[in-house]
């Protein structure tokens, strides 16, 4: 059976982001704008806070792609404050203790991401980058529980607050209020 080009660029576009929602111009535009002013906005504060307290880390490398959830996505369970706020902080703990306790990044990295997603479960605080975090305290070789919280924890709380003053300024509800 013999089929066209057409007909295989359509059942295989799967494969090259074929199944990618459409997303009007106007969305896109609003997004990228929000992922740009938010990031600015906590990355400053988050860079004055690092200065004032005498601290080099102020900021959390996974931060971009939290940033997509909770302005390209904020519908998101997984771009919710407790998700980003709970799920990189408990990852970030979660990779501190396995760079502490195992000497073998090629053993902490997979054990910190397991652990850290399998807590993220447990605590009902699913997002994807905070798996991130906790590869990024292995990788760093971070060793201070201090690392959890500044800039982890403090980035994130920035994030969801300037997430939810975009977002509503702009038409989007954020955070999603549970449908009762």
């Amino acid at each position: 059976m013999r089929h066209t080009a057409k007909y295989l660029l359509k059942r295989y576009s799967f494969y090259l982001g074929g199944d990618q929602p459409a997303v009007s111009w106007t969305e896109r535009f609003r997004s990228s704008c929000g992922t740009f002013v938010g990031l600015m906005l906590v990355l400053t504060i988050a860079k004055y806070l690092g200065e004032l307290s005498g601290l080099d880390e102020w900021l959390m490398a996974s931060l971009g792609a939290s940033a997509l959830l909770v302005f390209a996505l904020p519908g998101s369970p997984m771009a919710q404050p407790w998700a980003v706020i709970a799920g990189n902080t408990l990852s970030a703990l979660i990779g501190i203790t396995a760079a502490n306790l195992i000497k073998e990044p090629l053993l902490a990295m997979p054990i910190a991401a397991a652990t850290s997603i399998l807590g993220m479960f447990v605590l009902r605080c699913l997002h994807p980058p905070a798996a991130a975090v906790a590869l990024i305290a292995v990788l760093g070789h971070v060793m201070n529980y201090r690392y959890a919280f500044f800039p982890v924890m403090v980035d994130s709380i920035l994030l969801v607050i300037a997430g939810a003053i975009y977002s509503n300024m702009t038409g989007k509800n954020y955070p999603n209020r549970p449908i009762k």
